[in-house]
């Protein structure tokens, strides 16, 4: 898995890569100067495994860097990073389907956190290497609750108080964690476990 930084400005390319290597050292970091290099640049390197944009590239307009990525990574964790204030930006980027929203100005343990949630599931540091996982983190146990329930993401999103996307986010970490590819299977993995009783 990689992780793609789309930002016009090579410092702050590097800077979002070195933070980046340090919540996860040794991560594959590709570097793209505008959005419409994506697609090149996955095609070499890889599925996404996060994807950390910068709001206003030269070959973007207002929201529709996060649209173009919402619509070919669906459920990619998306971090928008912005020079712009947050009042201006922040509730239009989430709504448009960004997971975090950055501003240049923030300090840099507060950007790290950011990235780390989106990076870092909660039970990473305790995974089996056996193929089947022997753990689940707390929102994981939830999910398989709400699946079980028949609830929708709206309906997730609504009793965790998040929004879809990051439901989509945390279901994606949920199916690559069993080795699934929808919810039927993951429903049936968790029966098969035992985890229906978590």
């Amino acid at each position: 898995m990689t992780v793609y930084v789309i930002d016009s400005h090579p410092l702050m390319r590097d800077a979002l890569t070195m933070l980046i290597q340090r919540i996860k050292p040794g991560l594959k970091v590709v570097p793209v100067h505008k959005m419409n290099a994506l697609d090149s640049a996955v095609l070499k390197g890889g599925e996404p495994e996060l994807i950390c944009m910068e709001l206003q590239l030269p070959d973007t307009l207002g929201m529709s860097g996060v649209q173009m990525v919402r619509a070919n990574h669906a459920d990619v964790p998306l971090a928008v990073v912005t020079a712009s204030d947050a009042q201006d930006y922040e509730a239009a980027s989430m709504h448009a389907g960004a997971n975090v929203f950055i501003e240049k100005t923030e300090p840099v343990n507060q950007v790290l956190q950011k990235l780390r949630e989106l990076l870092v599931t909660e039970d990473e540091s305790q995974e089996s290497t056996g193929s089947a996982p022997t753990k689940l983190s707390k929102r994981q146990k939830q999910l398989i609750l709400m699946l079980d329930q028949g609830l929708s993401n709206r309906d997730i999103a609504d009793k965790l108080n998040i929004s879809e996307h990051t439901v989509k986010v945390h279901f994606w970490r949920l199916f690559r964690r069993l080795g699934v590819n929808s919810r039927t299977q993951a429903l049936h993995f968790a029966r098969t476990h035992g985890w229906l009783g978590i």
